[in-house]
């Protein structure tokens, strides 16, 4: 137990001082431009069709999930609204970013893991570049931008979905139903979710490369660096999230 206890302290203070050396490396040059618009190609447009059919997924069920509590008391009405601001809210962000975080982090630790374990990233050294800045920082950049373009690509979809699950069982015009959506929703409710997403980006690059460019040599750490990156980044994903749904609690009194 202290063993377990003392190797995470440990792995939260190496993972602190690679998160610094990103932040010093961000602004020095060069920018790797290129490689860092590849990175959130691959980061963002290849995870729309996953992200696709979770988010249509996610607002059919709860629509339908939902409709016949809200129907014993006679408030169907505010079913369009109610959807929108759960996917928004909360469901869309954090299922979201826990897909994301099986995808991309995963693939991350699996890519630079390999690259460790084949010492290419000592080659790269040998070769006067910067393995550090051309390999992790780019990586970091393109999730903290493509993971928040997924999260509202998420919210579109899931609230489509929940009109496809309204329409099942009533006849709601598209109009209406997105009327209602837009009149339920404030800015208040749209840019804290927003903001923390960015955060999940940050989480699942930063923990994904970590692992992956600090994995032991061997062919087996390729696959502990793998999935020890899913399940770091998905716990850190929740931990996040319940700080930010604190501090939007406390500056909303």
């Amino acid at each position: 137990m202290v063993i377990h206890i003392k190797q995470v302290f440990t792995d939260a203070g190496n993972i602190s001082i690679f998160a610094l050396r990103f932040f010093k490396d961000i602004f020095r040059p060069p920018f790797e431009i290129k490689e860092i618009t590849r990175q959130c190609y691959s980061v963002g447009n290849k995870s729309l069709p996953l992200v696709a059919i979770t988010g249509f997924i996610m607002g059919l069920v709860l629509t339908l999930q939902s409709r016949p509590t809200l129907a014993e008391f006679g408030a169907e009405s505010w079913l369009p609204g109610m959807v929108a601001l759960s996917l928004i809210r909360e469901i869309a962000p954090v299922i979201t970013a826990l897909i994301c975080a099986g995808k991309i982090a995963s693939g991350f630790g699996a890519e630079l893991g390999s690259m460790k374990v084949t010492e290419q990233i000592d080659a790269m050294e040998v070769s006067a570049i910067d393995p550090y800045k051309y390999l992790v920082v780019t990586r970091i950049i393109a999730t903290t931008l493509m993971i928040p373009l997924l999260v509202i690509f998420a919210d579109a979809v899931g609230i489509a979905g929940g009109f496809v699950g309204i329409n099942l069982h009533s006849d709601v015009s598209m109009s209406r139903y997105f009327t209602q959506v837009l009149d339920s929703l404030d800015f208040s409710d749209i840019i804290p979710a927003t903001i923390k997403t960015f955060f999940f980006g940050f989480f699942i690059g930063m923990i994904g490369c970590y692992k992956g460019y600090n994995a032991s040599k061997g062919t087996e750490s390729v696959g502990k660096a793998a999935i020890s990156a899913v399940v770091d980044a998905s716990l850190t994903i929740f931990i996040v999230d319940m700080l930010a749904v604190q501090l939007t609690d406390i500056f909303s009194k």
